[in-house]
């Protein structure tokens, strides 16, 4: 949820999506908070990345002319790109969670 570009409400909406599918809220609004400063332009760089991998076009990263249009132009890399890029995160999170935890019993 920290990847998701819904700025401001990530941790509203991360309750609410704990709420709904039953999760512990602790853990998902403790999780949720993936934003923090150093990491964001890794965060940002991969949003860019997918976005211009999904739209089949160069990135779009450019701070020597900042524009309208230029602006224009990296919304439309980074808004779907940060959201497919916030599932492929998020499922090798829990890939690695589940993997752990799975090794960690078979320890016991």
């Amino acid at each position: 949820m920290g990847i998701i570009p819904v700025w401001g409400y990530q941790m509203i909406v991360a309750f609410a999506l704990a709420h709904f599918f039953k999760l512990n809220k602790a853990i998902v609004i403790i999780a949720s908070n993936i934003s923090v400063p150093p990491m964001i332009p890794f965060i940002l760089y991969g949003s860019m990345k997918v976005g211009s991998i999904l739209l089949g076009q160069p990135l779009a990263l450019t701070f020597q002319d900042i524009t309208l249009d230029a602006v224009k132009k990296m919304l439309v890399q980074y808004i779907p790109g940060s959201i497919v890029f916030a599932l492929i995160v998020g499922f090798t999170g829990w890939l690695l969670t589940f993997a752990i935890l799975k090794l960690s019993k078979k320890n016991k």
